[in-house]
């Protein structure tokens, strides 16, 4: 955090003070500071020797029901024992300090919830969540459901549940997408954070809302795709980052109310 300057901080801090409404991407980098692993870096040990599609996709899931089961109650695990950090609890509190925030999330955790986040758009679904495969039924999970080593089936049709993720070859979720999209096409300032800009379609959004004329703040420990559209780039990790931001953004609309009320 020490190498990002004061005066760009402040900048960045004086573009969200001047926004209406503010939207927030969030990326894999922010939950891997919590200690989730990011996709790639959880095929270790047992699962490394796999390709991402043998443990994350309707035809796997269709070949290798179990081992894609098992892949995914080990990775609920390890999302369930994570809390969230200081990036997580900074975004909740921006959203008490700005009109309207809208935050949007690749993460299929819930850590922005359980920091306070209201109302976030899910791109990716939620690993505690499950339905069935075939008639998309929400089913709630048992404890012996964790322990299983092939999924459950579904109550109404007997199909196979699944997490409620989105898969490689799967289209994102339609309500989402379109609440993501209305909230960029409407937002002022845009942050992307811990994401690398390379997952499409969200990456699109970022872009989306500097040509629609927003003004777009990468946070990012290393260059990102999205970085020839940012107006402003801090360089570090969001757990950094992101709460020497915010707290200028409070100081900034603390001296405002001061002003008023004098």
């Amino acid at each position: 955090m020490g190498h990002i300057p004061s005066e760009v901080l402040e900048q960045a801090a004086a573009l969200v003070d001047q926004a209406d409404r503010v939207v927030c991407l969030t990326g894999a980098g922010v939950s891997a500071e919590s200690g989730i692993p990011t996709f790639r870096d959880a095929q270790r040990g047992l699962w490394s020797r796999y390709r991402p599609e043998e443990l994350a996709s309707p035809e796997a899931f269709d070949a290798h029901p179990g081992r894609v089961w098992r892949w995914y109650m080990w990775r609920l695990g390890l999302v369930e024992r994570a809390r969230p950090n200081p990036g997580h609890r900074a975004l909740a509190q921006l959203a008490r300090l700005v009109p309207h925030l809208t935050l949007i999330t690749q993460n299929v955790d819930s850590l922005h919830e359980a920091a306070g986040s209201p109302d976030v758009i899910h791109l990716h679904g939620r690993l505690d969540r499950f339905r069935c495969h075939d008639c998309e039924q929400p089913y709630a999970l048992r404890p012996q459901d964790r322990e299983a080593d092939r999924p459950p089936s579904c109550p109404r049709c007997g199909g196979r549940v699944r997490p409620d993720v989105v898969w490689f070859g799967e289209p994102l979720p339609p309500r989402p997408w379109q609440a993501a999209l209305a909230a960029v096409a409407a937002c002022d300032c845009m942050w992307a954070v811990g994401t690398s800009g390379v997952v499409y379609p969200a990456a699109q959004l970022p872009q989306m809302a500097r040509e629609r004329g927003a003004r777009l703040l990468v946070v990012n420990p290393e260059p990102t795709e999205l970085d020839p559209w940012a107006t402003i780039t801090l360089s570090g990790p969001s757990g950094a980052v992101l709460p020497a931001l915010v707290a200028r953004v409070a100081a900034r609309r603390s001296r405002a109310e001061s002003r008023g009320g004098a």
